[in-house]
Formats: C-alpha cells, sequence, structure tokens
C-alpha cells in the first residue's frame, strides 16, 4: 500500500478560494432550484463539477430560507411563490401584482443571510458625487 494520494481523490471544497459568489438572492434561488429540480428528477449532484465553482451547496440556501420561516420573516405563501417562479426560471411579471410582490420581499429578506454567509457577492459602493453647496435663500453674505 503506497502513501501517496489517489489521483482520482481531491478534496471537494479544496477550490473554494476560487468560488464564485451569486450576484443575488435571486440568481442564487434559481441555481438552488436548478439544482433541486435536477435532483428531484435523478441527477447525482457533484461539488465542484459544475462550469463555475459556487460557495454552497444548494442546502444551504434552503437552510437559510428555513431559517426565515422559523424566524417568522417569510411565510409559506413566500415559500410557495419562491418554489412556483423557481421552477419556471423566471421572476414574476409586475402584472402579476401579489406574485410579484410576495417574491420581492421574499427576495430581499433572503438576501442579508446570504451576504453574511458569502454565498451573496457584497453589494458594491455606490460611487462618491461631489456635492455643489447652494447659498441658502434670503441670506446674505
Amino acid at each position: 500500500m503506497s502513501a501517496s494520494p489517489r489521483s482520482s481523490h481531491t478534496p471537494i471544497l479544496g477550490s473554494l478560494a476560487r468560488a464564485e459568489p451569486f450576484r443575488s438572492a435571486e440568481e442564487a434561488w434559481f441555481w438552488t432550484m436548478a439544482a433541486l429540480v435536477a435532483r428531484r428528477d435523478g441527477a447525482r449532484i457533484t461539488a465542484g463539477k459544475g462550469t463555475t465553482v459556487r460557495p454552497c451547496e444548494p442546502d444551504d440556501v434552503v437552510k437559510c430560507l428555513d431559517r426565515l420561516y422559523r424566524q417568522r420573516r417569510i411565510t409559506l405563501v413566500h415559500a410557495r411563490i419562491m418554489r412556483l417562479w423557481g421552477e419556471r426560471g423566471m421572476p414574476p411579471a409586475p402584472q402579476d401584482r401579489a406574485d410579484f410582490q410576495l417574491w420581492n420581499e421574499a427576495m430581499d429578506r433572503l438576501e442579508f443571510p446570504l451576504r453574511i454567509k458569502g454565498i451573496v457577492a457584497e453589494a458594491p459602493a455606490a460611487p462618491r458625487q461631489s456635492a455643489q453647496i447652494l447659498p441658502f435663500p434670503g441670506r446674505r453674505a
């Protein structure tokens, strides 16, 4: 028995430094739903085999959602809308007023925990613009 490591055995999370976080909670949710649908249909999900290395597993996003539900930050109605539109792979249109509102509420509430965990990238800082100081009307200099 040799002491050298097997070439077929590489650490799954060894490339976490190269992991590319999602740009938004919505992008993370669509990725999660695609993985869950594939798993339901019989695909075997293996970490590190996709085209882009991600900083999480689909179950990590689901755990964040579950925690929000247990904290009563989202309801089952939010979760139903997220599942329905997540399976479709697109957000609801503004014409679907109720779904659109629930979707946006759920994404806003999911964004923060995903940012804390590093699943969603930090939002870029808004560029600072210099302000012009205007004189107060009626004041004499």
